[in-house]
């Protein structure tokens, strides 16, 4: 090697030794200027990952007592503590519980409540029971106009055998049709249209 090749060499080292170092001066001064930001964007990931498991866990802690208070009250209905305990721990799930109890004591009057109930489940088939066990037309009309109704169908059958009953064969028709063809019930719906409503 010569002389001149040996310069140039350690030239180039001292060219890539220097920009290492400036690249390094550069990042200290990012990190110097950046450095609150950097550990406050830490302590903000590291508080939401503490939270979200916080949460997580008392919404499981949470869950876990409301099935209790409906274990004790599925074993003893009358159990006024479990009722509020449920009722304050899960709405939607007392509700449900209510719903069947109701349904159990054939109680019309907590059918009436749970009708307007924000749980949609239970304040659909409440309307329902209400209508059907009344036998009331006009209650089964309007439920079955509704549409996002979970006994739709059921509620124009029903309607319709209500008009056969009263002799009112049109009317039977016209509720009959209104089932789909694509409904569980259109068998149904055929054999009283073809037994039942001539």
């Amino acid at each position: 090697m010569s002389l001149k090749e040996n310069i140039n060499m350690v030239k180039d080292e001292l060219n890539s030794e220097e920009k290492f170092f400036e690249k390094a001066v550069i990042t200290e001064k990012f990190v110097k200027k950046y450095k609150n930001v950097m550990i406050g964007a830490v302590i903000a990931v590291v508080l939401l990952v503490m939270g979200n498991l916080i949460y997580e866990a008392n919404k499981s802690a949470s869950i876990e007592e409301a099935n209790v208070a409906l274990s004790a009250l599925n074993q003893d209905p009358t159990n006024v503590d479990a009722k509020s305990e449920l009722e304050s721990l899960s709405k939607e799930l007392f509700d449900v519980w209510s719903y069947s109890q109701a349904i159990a004591n054939n109680d019309m009057k907590a059918l009436k409540e749970l009708s307007s109930s924000k749980t949609f489940v239970v304040a659909d088939l409440a309307s329902y029971e209400l209508a059907s066990s009344s036998a009331d037309q006009d209650a089964l009309s309007k439920y079955s106009m509704k549409q996002n109704s979970i006994y739709k169908d059921l509620a124009l059958v029903q309607n319709a055998i209500l008009f056969i009953n009263k002799n009112e064969i049109e009317k039977a028709h016209q509720e009959l049709k209104k089932v789909p063809q694509s409904s569980s019930l259109n068998k149904v719906v055929l054999a009283l249209l073809h037994y039942g409503v001539k």
